[in-house]
């Protein structure tokens, strides 16, 4: 029996594209980069920062923590509150408490801004726990974050565990813990990512996943 939820943050509980490509735009620029499409930079979502601009843009590491020091100018004052709860998602917490599960939050996003964003939308009731990376570039990796969530948690039985999340990154994060993730089609995923990670069910709405974590 699934007792266990651990939720991801970005793409899954809200929706953070404006604040997240707006904030990578913004570090950017600093480089002396202009990227006037935000919707190239939806792929930021999701993964660490500092890999995404390393990948995506060629950046050294130097210049990646240097970029992600940017971002965070932004982001701490405007872009984490250019973000909202997808409709129907603070109903679904609350029905999944009341029904006896544990409620978690394990995001690549660092602790204080998942806190922030979570109070702020009037969510972090639902969770037991929540936690994400540390502001110095550690514990980045979604393995990591699911580790240390389990950990506080009291490490409960894999058969207990489940992860939801909108990226392959929660799904194989998930998979090298030892246990499954439901993926959510309404997050950034590209078509296929989530199926192709080893996702055991992808639900296409909140309604949709409400009734599967609701039923197991």
């Amino acid at each position: 029996m699934i007792s266990h939820l651990l939720f991801d943050l970005d793409g899954t509980l809200t929706n953070p594209k404006e604040g997240i490509t707006k904030c990578v735009q913004y570090a950017l620029h600093a480089f002396g980069i202009e990227e006037p499409d935000l919707e190239k930079l939806v792929p930021f979502i999701g993964p660490p920062l500092r890999q995404s601009f390393m990948e995506f843009y060629g950046f050294s590491e130097e210049d990646a923590i240097k970029a992600v020091d940017s971002y965070r100018e932004r982001f701490s004052t405007i872009g984490l509150f250019e973000n909202f709860p997808y409709p129907g998602i603070a109903a679904m917490l609350q029905k999944l408490q009341a029904q006896g599960k544990i409620l978690a939050v394990a995001s690549s996003k660092p602790t204080v801004f998942v806190h922030q964003i979570l109070e702020k939308f009037e969510l972090a009731q639902y969770f037991t726990v929540i936690e994400g990376s540390n502001m110095d570039g550690s514990r980045v990796d979604k393995k990591e974050v699911i580790a240390e969530v389990l950990q506080q948690l009291g490490n409960p039985p894999a058969d207990q565990l489940l992860m939801i999340g909108d990226r392959k990154f929660d799904v194989i994060g998930a998979r090298e813990m030892g246990f499954a993730c439901v993926g959510v089609r309404f997050g950034f995923a590209a078509p296929g990512e989530l199926e192709d990670s080893g996702a055991i069910y992808v639900a296409e709405t909140v309604q949709e996943l409400q009734e599967y974590l609701l039923s197991i």
